[in-house]
C-alpha cells in the first residue's frame, strides 16, 4: 500500500479536480479558450499574411499583442485589489468573446483591412490582459494550500496542450473550411468558458464588505515585491531565464544553418519543447508535494539554461529535439513552482498587483530574450549566442541562489502562519493553512 501511494505521488496530482467542483469547471473553462486561442492565433498569423505578404505585417501581429498585455495587465492588477475578481473574470472574458465574433464577421465579409483585423486582435488581448491578474488568484482561493501547486500543474498541462493541439487543428480546420471557422471555434471555446466563470463564487480581494462593493486598495500594492526577498527572487529568477536564454527566435536560423531550413524540422523544435512540457506536467507529483519551493524553481532554471546550452552545440538532430525536451520540462516545473510561490506568499489584499507583475514579466522576459538573441546572433553566430545566453542563465541564477537566502530555504508546511501584510497585520477571510519563510540559509 505505501509503494502504491508513493508511485501515485510521482505522477500528475489530480487531487484539485476532484475535490473542487469550482475549480475543475474553471480548469475546464480555461483549457477550451487555451485551445481556441491557439486556433485563433494560427488563422490570424494566415490572414496577416494574405493580406500583407510582408514579414512587416506578421511583426504587427507581436506589437498588437504586446502592449496591451503590458498596459492593461498592470491596470487589471489594481483593479483585482479592488473589485470581486470574478466580476472582473466574466466582464474581460465577454469582451474576449465579442471581439472573437468580431473576427469571424471579418473573415465572413471577407475584410481586406489588415488595421481592422489587428485593431480586432488588440481588443481581445486587451480583455485578457485586463483579467489575467484576476484568474492568476484563483487557484489559492479555490483550493487547500497543499493542492495549489498541483492546480497549477494542471493548468500548465492543459496550455502544453493546447500548444501541440492548436496548431495543427487549426490547419485542418482552415485547409477544410477556411478562416471563418477557425475564428468560430475561438468563440465558441470562449463561450464555454464564460460558462465556467457565470459558475464560479464570489471571489472578492479580503477587506471587502460581504456587500461586494468597491474598495480603496491598500498602499504598496505592487512595492511589497521589493520588500519580500522570496517575492523578487523568484520572479528575478524567471526573468534571468528568459531574457537571457530564450531560444525561439533562433530557431528558424539553427534550422536553416544545420537542418537544410526543413519547415517540418522547425515544427519539431516547438513540439520538442511542449512534449517536455507535458510530460512534466504528466509527471508534476514528483515536485508539487515538495516543500523546498524556492529550491526546486532555481533549480528547474538552472537545467533551463543549461540544456539550451547543449542545443546551441549539437549538430544532430534527435539530440537538438532531446535538449529542447528537457528545456521545457524544466520551464514547466519553474513556471509552476514560481505561480504557486508567488500565489501563497502575496498577502490576498496585494494578490492581483503582485500578479500584475509577474504577468508583465512573464510576458517582457521571454520577448525581450528574443531579442537579446537575435542581436547576439547577428553579430557572432547562433551558436555563440545560444551557448552564451543559456550559460549566462545558469550564473545569474546561481547568484540569486547564493545572495537570496529566503528563497533558497523557502518551504511550505501544512500547519504554517499565514503571510502577513506590510505593517503587521494577518491576512483575514482565508483559512487555509500558509507558508513559513526560514530566514537562515
Amino acid at each position: 500500500m505505501r509503494k502504491r501511494v508513493r508511485v501515485r505521488g510521482r505522477f500528475l496530482d489530480t487531487r484539485p479536480l476532484r475535490g473542487s467542483r469550482s475549480f475543475r469547471g474553471l480548469w475546464i473553462g480555461t483549457s477550451v479558450s487555451q485551445l481556441g486561442g491557439q486556433i485563433a492565433n494560427v488563422a490570424v498569423l494566415a490572414q496577416v499574411w494574405d493580406l500583407t505578404g510582408s514579414p512587416v505585417g506578421t511583426g504587427a501581429i507581436g506589437l498588437a499583442t504586446g502592449l496591451p498585455m503590458v498596459l492593461f495587465g498592470l491596470l487589471g492588477g489594481t483593479l483585482a485589489d479592488t473589485v470581486d475578481r470574478r466580476a472582473v473574470v466574466r466582464a474581460t472574458t465577454a469582451g474576449q468573446l465579442l471581439a472573437a465574433a468580431g473576427l469571424c464577421a471579418q473573415a465572413l465579409a471577407d475584410n481586406r483591412d489588415v488595421l481592422l483585423l489587428l485593431v480586432l486582435v488588440g481588443l481581445g488581448t486587451s480583455c485578457g490582459a485586463l483579467g489575467a491578474p484576476a484568474r492568476r488568484t484563483f487557484p489559492v482561493r479555490l483550493l487547500p494550500d497543499d493542492q495549489v501547486a498541483a492546480g497549477l500543474a494542471l493548468t500548465s498541462v492543459s496550455f502544453q496542450a493546447a500548444m501541440l493541439a492548436g496548431p495543427a487543428a487549426a490547419g485542418l480546420i482552415i485547409a477544410h473550411w477556411d478562416l471563418p471557422a477557425a475564428y468560430a471555434a475561438q468563440a465558441v471555446a470562449m463561450a464555454v468558458s464564460m460558462l465556467a466563470m457565470i459558475r464560479l463564487p464570489a471571489l472578492r480581494p479580503e477587506g471587502t464588505g460581504a456587500e461586494g462593493g468597491r474598495r480603496r486598495p491598500e498602499r504598496g500594492g505592487r512595492r511589497i515585491v521589493l520588500r519580500r526577498p522570496v517575492l523578487w527572487g523568484s520572479m528575478a529568477t524567471d526573468l534571468s531565464a528568459t531574457l537571457l536564454a530564450m531560444p525561439v527566435a533562433l530557431f528558424p536560423l539553427v534550422n536553416e544553418i544545420r537542418f537544410g531550413g526543413n519547415p517540418q524540422t522547425l515544427g519539431l523544435f516547438l513540439s520538442a519543447v511542449a512534449v517536455g512540457g507535458i510530460t512534466a506536467g504528466l509527471l508534476s507529483g514528483t515536485v508539487t508535494r515538495r516543500r523546498r519551493g524556492g529550491l526546486v524553481q532555481l533549480s528547474a532554471a538552472g537545467v533551463w539554461g543549461l540544456a539550451l546550452a547543449c542545443f546551441g552545440l549539437t549538430g544532430q538532430l534527435w539530440p537538438a529535439l532531446g535538449c529542447l525536451a528537457v528545456a521545457g520540462a524544466a520551464d514547466t516545473v519553474s513556471v509552476v513552482t514560481r505561480s504557486a510561490l508567488v500565489q501563497r506568499e502575496t498577502p490576498d489584499a496585494y494578490r492581483g498587483r503582485v500578479s500584475s507583475v509577474e504577468h508583465v514579466i512573464g510576458v517582457a522576459g521571454p520577448e525581450l530574450g528574443n531579442f537579446r538573441g537575435g542581436l547576439l546572433a547577428s553579430a557572432t553566430s547562433v551558436s555563440f549566442s545560444l551557448v552564451f545566453g543559456g550559460l549566462s542563465a545558469v550564473l545569474a541564477i546561481a547568484a540569486l541562489a547564493a545572495t537570496n537566502a529566503p528563497l533558497r530555504a523557502y518551504r511550505t508546511r501544512s500547519a504554517a502562519a499565514k503571510p502577513t501584510a506590510p505593517g503587521g497585520r494577518r491576512r483575514g477571510g482565508d483559512h487555509r493553512p500558509g507558508l513559513l519563510i526560514r530566514l537562515q540559509p
